[in-house]
């Protein structure tokens, strides 16, 4: 197709745009800059669209303005519509919408295609992109509960997932029709997705993060676009650097997450040692009826958020009672697990949300240290994040999952909904600690409770 700028110039244009993205990166790295760097890199992508647009004059085609403006308005019903706790499954989809864009381009690619290396990159866009696509809205589903949250495993789960991987190769290989490598890729992300449950969706959405940046990358290539490729391949990186820091705070494998490899849930239940110790009814009872002994003399306590703090909308409560907690004098700090919630910084963007400051949020590497030291922690909906049997229940999802230490501290207080276990399925033996205080129920209503006794 023919270009309306110089290539020396529109590489040069790319090369600043591209930087701009860089330099968004690294502004969101730090909690200040954070609204800064997402305001550079979403002007520099649209700066990205127009210049592109006006190079392959289509800056004025009635289709492509069309497709915008609906863009733009779906847009803003999202923004209006969508609230802060459905923000995992949004991610997910919006990775989806990435992967299906990045797969039609290399659809038009393939169809007009003049090389081997032109129809290969489009056939390999093709594929990421329709594994992206499909792999994300079962994500998504998982996250908005309709579909099952826990893995879903049917018979030789692993052996269809392998000869999938190889019936995709083979069609690409082969040079077999469009849609019959296109269905196959789709069936392949549906059948990789489906088997990851809840607790691994942090994990799998920063994958299909990284997937849908490839395969824009890719696309790129199939097109000759060199800005589409050095964009896709920034997300890429950073989808894929992201994935590997969650792998990493959760002990955790990737291609054993996604075969599967995860041992049994039933482990913890049919293994006796496993189990937490019968609780003393008087002794609960006891703890139970002084919530405000625990927080009256309380000079230092960590608050320790998750899902369920955001499934109860309580953070502007978690916040009140932080800020009546410092009002009597107290230290609070938040402490925050890497996989707390259902995408990475969920919990960060929830406190965010009610003013908390970004300087009383640490992450679990340098708070776990002052749990001993703490007066008091309360926990508001987290569950497998606390759970000690990480680190002695061999043979459970959860074993040897870094977990934030609060059974350490002199006083625990769960505002949690019920004394069920977490996603993982592995009882918490916490909840039957003699230093723990459980209030059971809304976390509005628990947390409330425990502001009106400070």
């Amino acid at each position: 197709m023919d270009t309306v700028i110089p290539s020396a110039v529109f590489y040069a244009i790319s090369g600043v745009l591209v930087l701009g993205v860089l330099i968004g990166l690294s502004l969101m790295s730090k909690p200040k800059t954070a609204r800064a760097g997402n305001a550079l890199g979403a002007a520099c992508a649209v700066a990205a669209i127009i210049v592109t647009m006006y190079n392959y004059s289509v800056l004025t085609a009635p289709v492509i303005l069309a497709s915008i403006a609906m863009g733009v308005i779906i847009s803003l019903f999202i923004v209006f519509k969508v609230k802060m706790i459905q923000m995992p499954q949004l991610v997910a989809l919006l990775n989806g919408f990435g992967g299906l864009s990045s797969a039609l381009v290399a659809v038009l690619s393939y169809s007009q295609a003049e090389s081997r290396f032109s129809s290969v990159s489009s056939t390999v866009a093709l594929i990421i992109g329709f594994i992206t696509f499909t792999g994300s809205l079962i994500a998504a589903g998982k996250l908005h509960k309709v579909l099952p949250q826990k893995p879903v495993v049917i018979k030789g789960h692993t052996v269809i997932v392998l000869l999938l991987t190889a019936a995709v190769i083979a069609c690409a290989a082969c040079g077999l029709p469009v849609w019959v490598t296109a269905l196959l890729s789709c069936l392949f992300g549906i059948a990789f997705a489906v088997r990851v449950g809840g607790a691994d969706m942090p994990i799998t959405i920063s994958l299909l993060n990284s997937l849908s940046g490839v395969a824009g990358g890719i696309a790129g290539i199939a097109v000759g676009d060199i800005m589409l490729v050095a964009i896709g391949g920034i997300v890429g990186a950073s989808g894929l650097l992201l994935t590997q820091i969650m792998c990493k705070a959760m002990n955790r494998k990737l291609l054993g997450i996604l075969l599967g490899s995860t041992p049994a849930k039933t482990a913890v239940a049919e293994n006796s040692e496993n189990e937490p110790a019968e609780e003393d009814p008087a002794a609960r009872e006891k703890i139970a009826l002084a919530p405000e002994e625990i927080l009256k003399d309380a000079k230092k306590v960590i608050i320790i958020p998750g899902y369920g703090m955001a499934l109860a909308q309580a953070q502007s409560k978690v916040k009140a009672l932080a800020d009546k907690l410092e009002e009597k004098g107290a230290e609070v700090k938040f402490a925050i697990h890497p996989v707390a919630g259902r995408m990475p910084g969920h919990m960060n963007v929830l406190l965010c949300e009610v003013d908390v400051p970004y300087d009383k949020l640490h992450e679990m590497e340098t708070i776990n240290p002052e749990f001993a030291e703490c007066d008091a922690v309360i926990v508001v909906g987290a569950n497998d994040v606390i759970n000690p049997a990480a680190n002695t229940a061999e043979g459970t999802p959860i074993y040897g999952m870094p977990v934030l230490d609060a059974a350490a501290a002199k006083a625990v207080i769960i505002c949690n909904f019920d004394e069920k276990p977490g996603y993982a399925g592995v009882p918490n033996p916490l909840y039957k600690s003699d230093n723990t205080l459980l209030l059971l129920g809304d976390a509005k209503e628990t947390v409330s409770k425990l502001i009106d006794c400070i």
